[in-house]
């Protein structure tokens, strides 16, 4: 397969990086690291400004209607800039299931609104520690009323609505599971905000006591709506990740070269060279992985759910490599707080658990490669 974004799709790239530049340096990551804000409002006022939270919306439901092709440059460059605001959770879950099962009036209500900036979605899934997995999911549906806890739900604390997986019956089977669309300020939700290993991500347990819910999808098909979130989600986080992975490559090797021991830049010495070339190696194996997982996507071809596992475990491991061994490039100064590679190497941890664990998606590559060949 030989692919490549398009000429108009590495220009947005090049406005995006540009965007983020200015208006997202390390001192607005840093003041929400902080705690001094929940997220970073102004930059999320200028992404919908700029079109880009609704660059893969159709354009009937106040959109771009772009594609996804150009979801990934964007979301490559949210990854280079650490930016801290509600975006994979809004974009890559939220809108992505209205996408995939929402019904007309509700993708009339909450996808322009998602587009403008002037609503954050979220998708609540995980109930506790685990991974994804229709046994996994207790929190109950009945009557159009759901009872339950879930966490960590990402930027539940600020989230207007949710896309909430629960369980209809008493088994484990995918059968059992449907997805809910939920009015976070409604009745019935409570919202405790969590500490993480990385604050600009926020997380938080959201308790449902009778809260009224909306169907979103057909009941029973939950599961199969989830899978298809999950990877489009997987793709896009991919280059997230690599975008991370990028920055960090290119910190460790400016730093390389600018410091001086024993009147030579330490990007002389073999042992330097060796670290940088073998992040080089692992960012650049996740990009092509990447690359097939972006064809994939804006193809939907069948291989989307191989491409989609392949991409998350190359880029979780680029991310986390590069992140880690930037640090050690830097020496001590890679460990202090006036440094930025803390912040980079807490998102790659961070991102590394968002939609499942790395032994969850390697499992599920194992699984899916033998199913196909079996076929």
């Amino acid at each position: 397969m030989n692919f490549d974004f398009s000429d108009d799709q590495k220009q947005l790239r090049d406005q995006a990086r540009k965007f983020l530049a200015e208006k997202c340096p390390p001192k607005a990551v840093r003041t929400v690291l902080d705690g001094k804000a929940a997220y970073d409002k102004e930059l999320w006022k200028g992404l919908a400004e700029m079109g880009f939270l609704g660059v893969a919306i159709p354009e009937e439901f106040g959109g771009a209607g772009a594609g996804h092709l150009e979801l990934c440059v964007i979301a490559e460059e949210m990854g280079r800039a650490l930016a801290p605001v509600p975006f994979s959770s809004t974009v890559y879950l939220a809108a992505e299931a209205l996408l995939i099962a929402g019904s007309d009036a509700q993708k009339r209500k909450w996808l322009p609104k998602i587009a403008s900036g002037e609503a954050i979605g979220t998708l609540a899934l995980f109930e506790g520690t685990g991974n994804p997995s229709p046994k996994a999911i207790k929190l109950s549906a009945d009557g159009g009323m759901l009872n339950g806890t879930k966490k960590p739900v990402a930027d539940g604390a600020i989230a207007d609505f949710a896309v909430v997986a629960a369980r209809n019956g008493s088994g484990g089977r995918e059968s059992d599971i449907s997805l809910f669309l939920i009015d976070m300020k409604g009745g019935g939700v409570e919202v405790k905000e969590l500490t993480n290993l990385d604050p600009t991500r926020g997380q938080a347990e959201v308790s449902f006591k009778n809260c009224k819910a909306e169907p979103l999808g057909p009941s029973g098909e939950g599961w199969s709506i989830l899978s298809q979130v999950l990877d489009r989600a997987a793709v896009l986080t991919a280059f997230e990740q690599v975008g991370g992975a990028d920055r960090v490559l290119e910190m460790g090797r400016d730093y390389a070269l600018d410091r001086i021991a024993f009147g030579r830049p330490i990007g002389s010495f073999q042992a330097v060279k060796h670290i940088l070339a073998d992040m080089y190696v692992s960012a650049t194996l996740a990009r092509s992985n990447c690359y097939y997982g972006a064809w994939a996507l804006s193809t939907n071809a069948g291989e989307l759910p191989e491409a989609a596992a392949a991409a998350r475990i190359s880029a979780t491991q680029a991310f986390q490599h590069c992140a880690k061994n930037n640090i050690q490039v830097h020496g001590g100064m890679g460990f202090t707080w006036e440094f930025d590679c803390h912040m980079y190497y807490r998102r790659a941890n961070a991102v590394a658990l968002g939609l499942g664990s790395l032994s969850y998606w390697e499992d599920a590559l194992i699984d899916r490669m033998r199913k196909k060949n079996a076929a």
